[in-house]
């Protein structure tokens, strides 16, 4: 069974800065076949990239928006508008994408993929998936440790998603978010899985980080430059030939499961209507 620890996104990233700084190359450690990746900390396997060749946040995106700029004044305004869905079906959506426990996590983009993705039926996929959230939630950490962000609870005194993570949110810098980098790396390779489906995967993806304001734990501008880091990410990820072997098994099996029309995971109806934007 997981536990709770394993859902905590910072935690395990945080984890796996230490412990990558000792360990090989991903081609140096990996036996063929998916499954065979180790863990660098339970619930968190090796990512592709050895910490030394992601991107740097620090060096690709600009400071966090100061108090009385304009930028921050939309921070606050999305801040705000989130918590008005607080009890609603999109705070549902929004707790489920905050858990990036698997395989809870890996049924994220099944309605937008118009498929189910688990270890038994898409091995290299969902294997695919566990690793590039390693690379991508990494990939934050310079810019996060640095700016040292406050998140949008700790000034609004509002609830959150995940109460749990509370006192550990509180000491974990807000900018930008890993959720975020995450959820839209997903996309980025999905989409390329997909492109019939690449709008819905898309505008999944793009939920997927506004999930983070409606939590309450990421300011607007966090989101937006976690994007940022997740498109830095997978660039660098088509350079690791681990990844491109890994996203061509993954291509045929995501050809093979959409080809015998599987129903997704999800209760695909719900979301949609959860998701809908309102005019």
């Amino acid at each position: 069974m997981k536990t709770v620890m394993q859902s905590k996104l910072s935690l395990l990233i945080v984890s796996a800065a230490i412990g990558l700084a000792g360990c090989s190359t991903s081609t140096e450690i990996i036996s063929t076949g998916p499954g065979e990746v180790p863990e660098i900390r339970p619930g968190l396997l090796q990512g592709y990239l050895p910490l030394e060749s992601l991107p740097n946040s620090l060096a690709l995106i600009p400071a966090p928006p100061q108090a009385n700029t304009a930028a921050f004044a939309m921070d606050q305004e999305v801040a705000s508008s989130s918590l008005a869905q607080r009890e609603s079906p999109r705070w549902d959506v929004a707790v489920l994408d905050a858990d990036l426990s698997f395989p809870a996590a890996a049924a994220t983009f099944s309605c937008a993929l118009k498929m189910p993705i688990t270890e038994e039926q898409t091995p290299y996929l969902y294997q695919l998936l566990r690793r590039t959230l390693t690379d991508a939630g990494l990939s934050t950490y310079t810019a996060k440790d640095h700016y040292a962000r406050p998140r949008p609870f700790t000034v609004n005194h509002a609830p959150i998603c995940t109460p749990e993570e509370r006192e550990f949110l509180e000491n974990d810098g807000s900018y930008p978010s890993g959720h975020t980098a995450i959820g839209w790396a997903w996309a980025l390779v999905l989409a390329e899985l997909a492109p019939e489906q690449s709008d819905a995967i898309f505008a999944r993806g793009l939920a997927y980080g506004e999930s983070r304001n409606i939590c309450n734990v990421h300011w607007r501008s966090d989101v937006i430059q976690g994007r940022l880091m997740a498109a830095a990410t997978i660039a660098r990820l088509h350079a690791n030939a681990d990844f491109r072997s890994d996203l061509e098994a993954a291509s045929a099996e995501v050809d093979a499961m959409q080809a015998q029309g599987l129903t997704p995971s999800r209760d695909c109806a719900a979301e949609a209507a959860a998701l809908r934007k309102k005019k």
